[in-house]
């Protein structure tokens, strides 16, 4: 296959080596091996959150010990995404997703079998490392084998592997722990991540390699103010989603009087959200990127004020969930923002944009946990994430002014 002649980001095309630019078909099917991909890797990361209790009894370590497992798989996906995307400069693209795939399902059933806390702990941070450079290079592949004015969707459609899982993967592996094993439910994510092997082995064309890459080349992202503008804009516009999601249950049982079992159906609407707002974010984003980013962060100052003023409404709690998982629809414009102002260190900067999510994740928390802690409540947690809100709406403001500045000059 020849290089897509539409695509017009630098540096960011797959340069395939047949004649013929992929059917629609091919495209999908391509696009689809890697949403599995998102798949796999969203059920492993959040699967063991419902599954803490039996994991701390295995290892006979406390309930906050056992959280440690989680602090471990963030970290190593902040630390292995601008690492690997460094080191793996010059390799195929192809090539580097089917790597990262391996390790990623190699340290699922590892982590299945890991015989004591400290191996288990290891092994998912271990297991984190591919995590951000997956989603960074699949988003590069599928944005090149469509015209520019597509990208967004396209990385879209990447992306709603991982939202899927929020909604699907994440309650049916955890509803397998629960009946069988917590060991079952990481099986069950390392069999995926074997499967996505396969899928992108079979479906995705060799592509070219990388000539003129460099880690010198890569690392020069780190040296464009607008990359770290645009990490910023993540760190902070999606700490506020973190913030209510990581508090939700208590906030449902404890705020809204709801009953404990209600609180899967709340989750499962914050999924549905996410799915929405994935869907719908990336095709505003091909419509207009500032405007995407700049409305959605706006919508959720809106939408995170309303869910601490609302919360003890079960009906407006369920609303602001669902809503609150629609400020998704900022993620597709971000990483492809990201993708615009790399310059031709495409897969560092799009690879570090999910660790910028994952340091949304604990900075979230975090912020949540300290305003809950200070005796204002779990409802709280929403006013927590209109200010981080409004905090990436002024890093992003900044962005926009600088950049119509040099475009000026």
């Amino acid at each position: 296959m020849s290089e897509p002649h539409c695509m017009t980001a630098p540096s960011g095309l797959v340069e395939t080596e047949a004649a013929e630019a992929p059917s629609a078909l091919a495209i999908l099917l391509i696009q689809f091996a890697l949403a599995v991909g998102g798949f796999g890797i969203g059920t492993g990361e959040f699967v063991i959150m419902g599954l803490l209790p039996d994991v701390a009894s295995t290892y006979h370590v406390t309930i906050p010990q056992a959280g440690h497992v989680i602090t471990a798989y963030a970290l190593g996906v902040v630390i292995g995404a601008p690492i690997i995307a460094v080191l793996s400069a010059r390799l195929r693209r192809k090539t580097l997703l089917l790597g990262l795939m391996t390790v990623f399902a190699i340290g699922n059933i590892l982590s299945a079998l890991a015989p004591d806390y400290w191996s288990f702990t290891a092994l998912r941070f271990l297991t984190g490392l591919p995590h951000g450079a997956y989603f960074g290079v699949a988003a590069l592949v599928a944005a090149s084998l469509v015209p520019a004015h597509r990208r967004a969707r396209a990385v879209g459609r990447v992306m709603l592997g991982l939202t899927i899982a929020t909604l699907i993967g994440t309650p049916i592996a955890t509803f397998l722990g629960q009946l069988l094993s917590w060991r079952a439910a990481f099986m069950l994510v390392g069999l995926i991540g074997a499967l996505t092997v396969g899928l992108i082995w079979w479906f995705q064309p060799r592509d070219a390699a990388r000539k003129g890459m460099s880690i010198r080349r890569e690392l020069g992202a780190f040296g464009r103010v607008q990359v770290w503008l645009a990490l910023a804009v993540a760190a902070s516009g999606f700490g506020g989603m973190f913030a209510i999601f990581s508090y939700i249950a208590k906030t449902t049982t404890d705020v809204a009087q709801m009953p404990v079992s209600s609180v899967a159906f709340v989750l499962a609407l914050f999924g549905v959200g996410m799915n929405v707002g994935n869907v719908v974010g990336s095709r505003l984003a091909d419509i207009s990127l500032r405007g995407t980013i700049f409305g959605m962060l706006a919508f959720n100052v809106v939408v995170m004020t309303g869910f601490s003023l609302t919360a003890e409404s079960p009906f407006m709690l369920c609303l602001g969930a669902f809503l609150t998982g629609c400020g998704f629809a900022a993620c597709p414009a971000v990483q492809t923002r990201l993708m615009d102002v790399a310059g031709d260190a495409q897969t560092l900067a799009a690879a570090s944009t999910h660790s910028a999510f994952n340091m949304a994740n604990a900075l979230g928390a975090w912020l949540g946990g300290v305003v809950i802690a200070a005796g204002f409540g779990y409802a709280a947690t929403g006013y927590v994430g209109a200010a981080l809100s409004v905090l990436g709406l002024g890093v992003f403001a900044l962005s926009v002014s600088i950049e119509d500045k040099q475009k000026a000059r």
